[in-house]
């Protein structure tokens, strides 16, 4: 039984972290329910990638804690890694290694059993299966985001955090990603955390926003409430209105995301 039974499954509170002078993430707060699919937003350099490291325990947060689970992801990484997983386009996997190559040593690694039955199907529906035999390093980018995909839920997780998953992925096979992470989702109740830069792919998957600028919190909430409160017709209108001004006037004189 996990420790914090009808708790949220990703609690984060008060984290911050500093590089030298720059505080990437400036004292954040928020919870992620289970089976939510959330977007997290914003500009370059707003704090994303850090959250996302920081999320798996990659590293250490300047003040504050994060729980995945209910655990600590700082005192029982591995309890969570064993049901958490993660993709991103702007990873790298050894070049030197086949697709087949890759797939199997991530594979031995979450302990899979049945493991080519495991890959060929995921390759089936990320429409890889001709490049099975290929060297990693000779895959096209929106090739290699798939296979990323594919060995992102080679262990059937729990949480899945996705950075970018649709770029440079063409029109089609990014409806088909949508398509199944959507479908993982309402089948299996996994929970996910999404950046993206595309806000109309942001606001037909995510149940929930989470916007920052210069690692604080400027608005959250489902995509309609967002823009309610940012008196704004669209998300792609919020997103450069942040990215322009690093906040929403309006929101800051009323407390929001502090």
């Amino acid at each position: 039984m996990d420790p914090l039974t009808s708790s949220p499954i990703i609690h984060v509170a008060h984290l911050s972290k500093r590089f030298d002078n720059i505080l990437a993430v400036n004292d954040l707060s928020f919870s992620i329910a289970p089976g939510e699919m959330v977007g997290l937003l914003g500009p370059n350099g707003a704090g994303k990638t850090t959250v996302l490291q920081l999320l798996l325990g990659l590293t250490t947060p300047t003040a504050g804690e994060v729980r995945i689970f209910g655990y600590n992801v700082q005192h029982q990484r591995q309890a969570i890694l064993q049901r958490v997983n993660f993709a991103s386009a702007y990873m790298s996997l050894p070049s030197n290694l086949t697709v087949r190559e890759n797939l199997t040593v991530f594979a031995r690694l979450y302990g899979l059993r049945k493991a080519q039955k495991k890959i060929q199907a995921l390759l089936d529906v990320f429409d890889l299966s001709h490049v099975y035999e290929h060297l990693t390093g000779a895959l096209s980018s929106g090739q290699l985001t798939r296979v990323h995909l594919c060995k992102a839920l080679l262990n059937d997780p729990e949480v899945l955090l996705l950075d970018e998953p649709t770029a440079s992925l063409d029109p089609a096979i990014a409806a088909t990603v949508r398509a199944t992470l959507q479908q993982l989702q309402q089948e299996r109740g996994i929970t996910m955390l999404y950046t993206s830069h595309n806000m109309r792919e942001i606001e037909a998957m995510c149940d929930r926003l989470i916007f920052l600028s210069r690692g604080r919190i400027i608005t959250q909430g489902t995509p309609q409430e967002v823009l309610t409160r940012a008196r704004l017709d669209s998300l792609e209108a919020l997103f450069i209105t942040i990215a322009r001004d690093g906040a929403l006037h309006n929101l800051a004189d009323a407390g929001e995301g502090r």
